[in-house]
């Protein structure tokens, strides 16, 4: 599991200033310190895994500003598919959380799950650390795993939101928390192997990515040699190391060069 924490979340979110920095400072540094150890609890600890959940969430809670809509829920009243049976439902199950718990059924069900009385502390949704376990129990419910493994944004979104809303804010989050873990996890390998073997990964350019390249293609794999690390030599080299089973992280580090040069 990777050290995720509060400073992986700033580099994925939005920046903001005023009373929305405010808001967001205070709802990632109260979600940092609990983020890996909730993550891993529910087996959201693989680097995909990971980035989809973050790609998912920072669009919901609008750039982690915010752990309950900005709407007064009145448009839910009277809505019986979400449970809301009893005068003022609406605004009192109201959308909070990282990914926006809604309706009196929901707050019962995953209230229940979680051993705490959402129905009659529906507000305690909104509290940053438990809007985290409430989005992994949601995840886990919903099964995302099987689409984030499968790198399929379309079926994770619509997983979570019922739709496509938002599918290139999600994206670029996306793309935000994928970049932000490779270079996390770049580091981990270059300090478990004590900078014995170049470590590379996408982005890295110079003479080491040209014999990564070499090494690829004399396997048959057909990328380019323009010491370039770029999306189609990553590829290659999770291709390559799925085959070779190792971890496929897109990461060169150690072991993927000694089978490569085997």
């Amino acid at each position: 599991m990777l050290p995720v924490d509060a400073e992986f979340i700033r580099k994925v979110a939005p920046r903001f200033s005023g009373k929305f920095a405010e808001a967001q400072a205070a709802i990632i540094s109260a979600i940092g310190p609990a983020l890996a150890a909730t993550l891993e609890r529910y087996d959201i600890g693989a680097p995909l895994r990971i980035a989809h959940f973050m790609g998912q969430v920072t669009h919901e809670c609008a750039g982690f500003r915010t752990t309950q809509e900005f709407a007064s829920g009145a448009a839910y009243e009277g809505r019986r598919d979400l449970g809301n049976t009893e005068a003022g439902d609406g605004r009192r199950f109201k959308g909070r959380g990282l990914l926006q718990l809604t309706g009196r059924a929901n707050y019962k069900a995953y209230g229940e799950a979680l051993g705490i009385d959402l129905v009659g502390e529906p507000e305690r949704a909104a509290e940053p650390v438990l809007s985290l376990v409430i989005a992994c129990e949601y995840w886990k419910r919903r099964g995302i795993n099987k689409a984030a493994d499968a790198d399929d944004l379309v079926t994770v979104t619509r997983l979570v939101n019922g739709g496509q809303n938002g599918l290139d804010e999600r994206g670029a989050y996306l793309r935000k928390a994928k970049a932000a873990l490779a270079e996390m996890r770049a580091v981990v390998v270059a300090a478990q192997e004590g900078g014995l073997s170049p470590v590379l990964r996408r982005g890295s350019r110079d003479d080491a990515v040209g014999e990564l390249q070499r090494l690829l293609r004399a396997r048959d794999y057909p990328v380019a040699v323009d010491t370039d690390f770029g999306a189609a030599t990553e590829l290659a080299v999770i291709a390559f190391q799925r085959a070779q089973r190792l971890e496929a992280d897109g990461i060169v580090g150690r072991k993927t060069w000694e089978a490569l040069r085997a």
